[in-house]
C-alpha cells in the first residue's frame, strides 16, 4: 500500500440515486463531498453531471489530481472504460466511452472498476488483510496471508478477488465474479436470486404469509431482533437462507483462492443470522462414491469476529521440528486455515480506498 503518497484522486459514488463526488490523499478524504442527483436516462445530461461534480472537486484541490478512480456499475468493458447497458441506467444502452471522455476533458488518466472489485481492493490494501497479517505478527505466527476474496451484501451479490496483492480483473474484465454462480436451491437461477435483498424480502414473504411489500431488509431485521411486530421465526429464516446460499457460492470461490474472506454492504448487519448458516455451509462434508466422507473445505474456517475462534486462528499449531542431519530448528505450522469477518472499514470507504489505491498502482506500473 502506498502509504504517505501525497499523490491526489479524484473519485465518484456512483448510485443509482445520487452520483457523489471526492477526492483522497494518502488514504484520506481531502474535501468535503459533492453530491449532485443521479441522471440515469438522458446521456448528455448524465456526463454534464459527472463533469460537474468533478470540476467541483477539483477546484476545491490544493493543485491538480494525478487521476479519477471510481466504482461504476456492469456490464461493462472496464479495462477500456465503456459503460454498457445498465438496467438502471438507460442513458448508456448500446455502450458509452466514459473513461476515454472524462479522460479526454481533465488530461489525466482514468480508472473505472465495479464496486465488489475496488470492495476486495480496499481491503486487501488498507482493511482485513493488513490487520490480520499485523495481528499474527503480535502472535509470534510466522502465518501471512497474501490473497482475499472481498463480498458485498446488498441490492445484489458482489466480490472482488485479490492475489498477492493484484486486483484479479480477467480477460474479459469479469474475475471474480459470483453473482452468477448456480444457486443450490433453485439450480435453474443464479444465486443472487437468493443472496440480496430482494431475496431477503421475498423469502420473508414466503414463510410469513405477508402481504406487506413496504417492508425493507431493516424492517425484517428488526422483526428478528424482537423490536418489531411480525413473524420473528420467518424473519430469522429470511437471513439464515442467504447465508447457506451464499456460503454454497464461497465454498467454492474460496477453494480456488485459499485466502481470507471479508463481507461489506448493507444486508452485512444482519451478520448475526447470516454468518453461522454461512459458516455451517461452508464446513459441510462431502461423499465420495465408496462412502467416505471429507471436510468441503481443506481449510480449517474461523470467523474472526468470535473472541475465542480469533485466538485459535492466530495461535495455529506451532512446533518446532529438526532439519535431518542437523542441528537446526524450523517452524512448524501444519494447520491450515482461513478467516471470515465483517468489514471494519464500512463498503463505502474500503471502495474509495481500493478506487485511491489501484489508481496509484497503475499509475507506479
Amino acid at each position: 500500500m502506498c502509504m504517505g503518497d501525497k499523490r491526489i484522486v479524484m473519485t465518484l459514488d456512483a448510485g443509482g440515486t445520487n452520483f457523489v463526488f471526492s477526492a483522497i490523499r494518502d488514504n484520506e478524504e481531502i474535501v468535503s463531498p459533492i453530491t449532485l442527483p443521479a441522471v440515469v436516462d438522458d446521456i448528455e445530461l448524465c456526463l454534464q453531471t459527472l463533469l460537474d461534480g468533478f470540476r467541483r472537486v477539483q477546484a476545491a484541490l490544493p493543485e491538480k489530481a494525478v487521476a479519477i478512480s471510481f466504482a461504476f456499475p456492469g456490464p461493462a468493458d472496464y479495462v477500456h472504460g465503456i459503460i454498457g447497458d445498465l438496467p438502471n441506467f438507460p442513458a448508456f444502452r448500446g455502450g458509452v466511452a466514459l473513461g476515454p471522455y472524462l479522460q479526454e476533458q481533465f488530461q489525466i488518466p482514468v480508472y473505472i472498476n465495479n464496486d465488489g472489485n475496488l470492495f476486495a481492493y480496499g481491503e486487501a490494501l488498507a482493511g482485513i488483510l493488513p490487520e490480520i497479517n499485523r495481528q499474527l505478527e503480535v502472535s509470534g505466527s510466522t502465518k501471512r496471508y497474501k490473497n482475499l476474496i472481498g463480498v458485498t451484501l446488498g441490492t445484489g451479490f458482489g466480490a472482488g478477488v485479490v492475489i498477492d496483492g493484484n486486483l484479479v480483473i480477467g480477460d474479459n474484465g469479469a474475475g471474480g465474479d459470483v453473482w452468477c454462480f448456480r444457486n443450490k436451491k433453485y439450480p435453474e437461477y443464479i444465486v443472487e436470486e437468493s443472496v440480496s435483498i430482494r431475496a431477503v424480502k421475498r423469502v420473508y414473504h414466503e414463510l410469513s404469509g405477508s402481504s406487506d411489500k413496504t417492508l425493507t431488509p431493516k424492517d425484517i431485521y428488526e422483526i428478528a431482533e424482537g423490536i418489531r411486530q411480525g413473524n420473528r421465526l420467518a424473519a430469522i429464516r429470511s437471513f439464515e437462507e442467504l447465508g447457506e446460499m451464499a456460503g454454497n457460492a464461497l465454498a467454492e470461490m474460496v477453494t480456488m483462492v485459499d485466502g481470507l474472506i471479508v463481507i461489506g454492504g448493507g444486508l452485512s448487519g444482519a451478520s448475526t443470522y447470516i454468518l453461522p448458516a454461512l459458516m455451517r455451509e461452508m464446513k459441510e462434508s462431502l461423499q465420495m462414491m465408496d462412502g467416505s466422507r471429507f471436510p468441503r473445505l481443506q481449510m480449517d474456517l474461523f470467523n474472526l469476529d468470535d473472541p475465542e475462534g480469533k485466538k485459535v486462528f492466530l495461535r495455529g499449531t506451532h512446533s518446532q521440528i529438526r532439519v535431518p542431519g542437523t542441528n537446526r530448528l524450523v517452524t512448524y505450522d501444519p494447520c491450515k486455515r482461513i478467516g471470515i469477518a465483517i468489514s471494519k472499514l464500512g463498503a463505502a470507504r474500503a471502495i474509495s480506498l481500493g478506487a485511491y489505491q489501484y489508481a496509484l498502482n497503475q499509475l507506479d506500473k
